[in-house]
């Protein structure tokens, strides 16, 4: 005799009872979340009508200090007028066509090696796209070859240096903080306490210090006549800075693993090295994916601080904007809110992937 499944029965009412009795569950369902939800709106709608009214319609878009001084509202015409000087800082004028095409080429690897996980056939070129991306990337900005007129990376600045430093940390940084954590977890001694000694080390001093003694001190032990480009230093810097905190992540995957995986490969006769990669790693690194993709968040903010030793990344090209024209100063804001907003959006970005691929790689699993 055969049996029928009963589905279970779906939501009742209009979409609009559904968001009534929704508003009714999570934002008046007691006095004080009452309160707070009136209060809340009230702030909104105190605060959003002015910015919106200064930000678009009583702003201006034309690139003229006259334009600028005859609204009351936001002058995007500082942005306007500087923007070449803001994405792609002191970088020859006449050349940044380079930069620019660097800056796709790089996007479009990233892109493409993000969409490898949902699309499989994409994973067989993410090697060969980076193994001839970078030196593309490298001829553009550096030249001096294929006709390429020479650019020293001292004049490198703007969006390019920020995704270039920021890419370029990931990129490394993400293995030697997979090989401190796992060398931190060691039976060994001396690698455990070299693996532990560094991570407190670098984790213990700001960001910033690790950059002015890249760029002071370090030099300063060099022999005579041995110099290592700044550029250089300030990456290495980054490098290290943020494989110390993976680290320290990596590790909270790894605790988290259950001790029967572990067993679980000595059984089927694995060596260490075939069970971290086939057993152990893949499950770890699907846990600590959101502290991971924060840790990358951070290091692409922290750029910005390699203003200090003389590099201008977006940050940095604002202020030579402001710089530029004497007049254009009492309009910082505006330069500060576009770079706020290519940053958000590159985070929020980062953020959304985030929780796409913990969504990707949590599919089959029981709930």
């Amino acid at each position: 005799m055969a049996t029928s499944t009963q589905l279970p029965p779906g939501p009742s009412g209009t979409s609009s009872q559904r968001a009534i009795g929704w508003v009714r569950k999570n934002l008046f369902n007691s006095w004080f979340n009452s309160v707070l939800t009136i209060l809340a709106i009230a702030f909104v709608v105190w605060i959003v009508p002015p910015i919106f009214e200064w930000a678009f319609v009583k702003a201006t878009l034309t690139p003229s200090i006259e334009a600028c001084r005859a609204v009351s509202g936001a002058c995007w015409g500082f942005v306007n007028a500087n923007l070449r000087l803001i994405i792609f800082g002191v970088y020859p004028y006449d050349e940044q066509w380079r930069p620019l095409l660097a800056m796709v080429i790089l996007l479009g690897i990233i892109i493409a090696s993000l969409a490898s996980v949902k699309y499989p056939r994409l994973q067989k070129l993410v090697l060969p796209m980076w193994g001839l991306g970078i030196p593309a990337i490298a001829i553009l900005m550096w030249g001096g070859i294929l006709g390429l007129t020479y650019v020293q990376n001292s004049s490198w600045g703007g969006l390019p240096l920020t995704l270039i430093l920021s890419t370029i940390g990931v990129v490394f940084a993400f293995p030697l903080g997979l090989l401190l954590a796992l060398g931190r977890q060691s039976h060994m001694p001396a690698i455990k306490t070299i693996s532990v000694v560094y991570i407190e080390v670098i984790r213990g001093v700001p960001l910033i210090t690790v950059l002015f003694m890249a760029s002071v001190m370090f030099p300063l032990f060099l022999p005579e006549g041995v110099s290592i480009d700044k550029l250089l230093r300030a990456q290495i810097g980054i490098i290290l800075f943020t494989a110390a905190y993976l680290a320290e992540v990596f590790r909270g995957g790894l605790q988290a693993v259950p001790r029967g995986q572990f067993e679980a490969g000595d059984s089927l006769g694995l060596s260490y090295w075939q069970s971290m990669r086939l057993i152990i790693l893949p499950q770890a690194l699907r846990l600590v994916i959101p502290p991971t993709v924060n840790s990358f968040i951070s290091m692409f903010k922290d750029t910005t601080l390699v203003v200090i030793i003389g590099l201008f990344d977006l940050l940095g090209g604002v202020k030579l904007a402001l710089r530029s024209d004497p007049a254009w100063t009492k309009y910082y804001v505006e330069g500060y809110l576009f770079a706020a907003a290519i940053f958000f959006l590159i985070c929020y970005s980062m953020a959304r992937y985030s929780a796409y691929l913990e969504k990707e790689l949590r599919k089959g699993e029981r709930r």
